[in-house]
């Protein structure tokens, strides 16, 4: 088996646009609310789940780190739905994705880096790896889809992706 060997780029809204949206404040002008004692960032994602009757599902995930070099096998994309992921630690994280709308082969797949305090929304039916925490245990937001239906597809990646590192 062959492996392809890649290293994850820092995640930017122009690199991830082809997977979804950036989450992020920097950049952004707040609303300043409450008696100017907090600032809204509004409209960071556009959350899509509403097909065939779903509805917003809002959840923590605690992910395991995983140590680099890391190889993925596998990849997962939802069909009714966009997924968000935001960090709430603030620790950097891994982000794997594919584009197109067959099964992904390792040299389709891309690897981002995230700040920690930058998390994605994958638009629907994008190919991505569950989240990938690094150095520690991290707890992450999750905005997804609750509902009737099948909305996550999986496929096995044959020829192996190794990431070696982090940029």
């Amino acid at each position: 088996m062959q492996q392809t060997l890649r290293r994850a780029l820092p995640l930017s809204a122009e690199a991830f646009a082809p997977f979804g949206e950036v989450i992020e404040t920097a950049g952004r002008t707040p609303l300043i609310i409450n008696q100017g004692t907090s600032e809204r960032f509004d409209d960071l994602a556009g959350i899509d789940v509403l097909e065939h009757g779903g509805r917003p599902l809002l959840s923590i995930f605690r992910a395991s780190p995983r140590p680099l070099p890391f190889e993925v096998r596998a990849l997962e994309r939802h069909p009714l739905s966009s997924q968000a992921f935001y960090p709430l630690g603030g620790r950097p994280f891994l982000i794997v994705v594919a584009a197109g709308t067959a099964a992904p082969h390792a040299g389709d797949i891309r690897a981002f880096l995230s700040s920690g305090s930058q998390g994605v929304n994958f638009r629907r039916n994008t190919w991505h790896h569950g989240l990938i925490a690094l150095h520690e245990r991290s707890d992450f937001l999750v905005v997804d889809r609750g509902g009737p239906g099948e909305n996550c597809e999986e496929c096995a990646i044959l020829d192996a992706l190794v990431l070696v590192s982090v940029s």
